[in-house]
């Protein structure tokens, strides 16, 4: 009971004082709170409880929910075909790099699948600090798309490495599938229903909203399609995602609420997450032999990959603005985590590359955040 009076006490001083230090340090909060749960959990004062990480995995599900608002999908469906087929050789760029250097390293199969992963999760939490700079924008476009590609080798490497490759893999290939065709026809009739009729948009989410029907609709799509992952036995952070894009797509009367949604997040469940990531890493692992090089090795890599797939975007961007976007996707911290673990508890990766790729998220959540800092600051002097 003690333990857990401190455990809750805990949590909520680095709640409080996070953005006290980052605003002095002159860093990013996430980083702070994952740097502070580190911290602290090695000195005692948190430990692992079945509510802690229950709640933790709701900030993250609710940080990916957070990510989808910030894509209308009817915007994203209008981009260009030029720059569709620039994203499209984006990722193939990453995937290629991925591919021959686990190859020529022999790295192993699974890291061809970690190393190019893209989350939109932390680009959220950028465009809170910046705005809606035009590097950004194209940021949560590609990395939109970027994360369901990453999503859907996530779930189907899960299965892979839970039930091996045989029915098991093709039945999660099979739901994904009809997830996918039931989303896509949903989204097609809702289309056509707020077509023909614009006032059901504005019932379900009136202007003059005294009862707070716009949250209450966006937690409700929330649960809804996570629950729909929950028994199709799919990755759920899939299903967050798609549930936050619904808000923006389809309730673009409702300019505001993507920022009150964003506000509760990132002011209660998203730290919590971020507190319990840094929670998780035992800070004694770090002198582990050759744990330090393989992190920052996979940093490294992770980042050159992104930065050089990133200069296709050099004629809508600009250099600066391309090399911004492709940081902005050089910290996939949640994807790589879930990844990771999925790897280490089905004995694909040993401890020593499990701690890696977790301190090498740690170290990309922290130093690539810096850099973002350090170069759109360069960039604001020269303008």
């Amino acid at each position: 009971m003690h333990e857990n009076v401190l455990l809750v006490v805990t949590i909520s001083l680095i709640i409080i004082f996070s953005p006290f230090f980052a605003k002095l340090l002159k860093l990013p909060t996430t980083p702070i709170e994952i740097i502070f749960g580190a911290i602290f959990a090695y000195v005692g004062f948190l430990h692992e409880e079945h509510l802690f990480a229950i709640v933790a995995e709701l900030g993250f599900l609710y940080l990916m929910f957070i990510a989808g608002t910030e894509i209308n999908l009817k915007n994203t469906l209008k981009t260009p075909k030029s720059l569709m087929k620039k994203i499209v050789i984006y990722l193939v760029i990453l995937y290629a790099s991925s591919i021959a250097l686990s190859l020529y390293l022999d790295l192993g199969k699974i890291f061809m699948v970690l190393m190019p992963l893209i989350s939109v999760g932390l680009i959220a939490t950028l465009s809170k600090e910046y705005g809606k700079t035009p590097w950004l924008s194209l940021s949560m476009t590609a990395g939109a798309i970027g994360e369901i590609v990453s999503i859907g080798f996530l779930t189907l490497t899960s299965a892979a490495l839970q039930s091996g490759l045989g029915v098991g893999l093709v039945k999660t290939i099979f739901a994904l599938a009809l997830f996918l065709l039931f989303m896509f026809l949903l989204f097609r009739a809702m289309e056509l229903l707020f077509w023909w009729f614009p006032q059901v948009s504005t019932s379900l989410m009136p202007h003059d909203d005294n009862k707070e029907q716009d949250i209450r609709l966006s937690m409700g799509i929330f649960f809804l399609l996570v629950g729909a992952m929950l028994y199709l036995d799919l990755e759920l952070a899939f299903g967050a995602f798609l549930a936050g894009m619904f808000i923006p797509t389809f309730f673009e009367h409702k300019h505001e609420l993507p920022e009150k949604l964003a506000s509760f997040g990132f002011g209660f469940l998203v730290p919590i997450f971020f507190i319990h990531i840094g929670s998780s890493f035992n800070l004694e692992m770090l002198f582990m032999e050759g744990l330090i090089t393989k992190a920052l090795f996979i940093t490294l890599a992770m980042t050159l990959m992104r930065l050089v797939a990133s200069l296709v975007f050099i004629k809508n961007l600009g250099f600066v603005d391309a090399i911004l976007m492709g940081l902005s996707h050089s910290m996939p911290l949640t994807l790589l985590i879930a990844m990771a673990t999925l790897a280490y508890n089905a004995n694909s990766i040993d401890e020593l590359h499990y701690y890696a790729l977790i301190l090498a998220s740690l170290f990309q959540a922290i130093a690539i955040m810096i850099v973002i800092k350090l170069v759109n600051n360069y960039k604001i002097k020269k303008v």
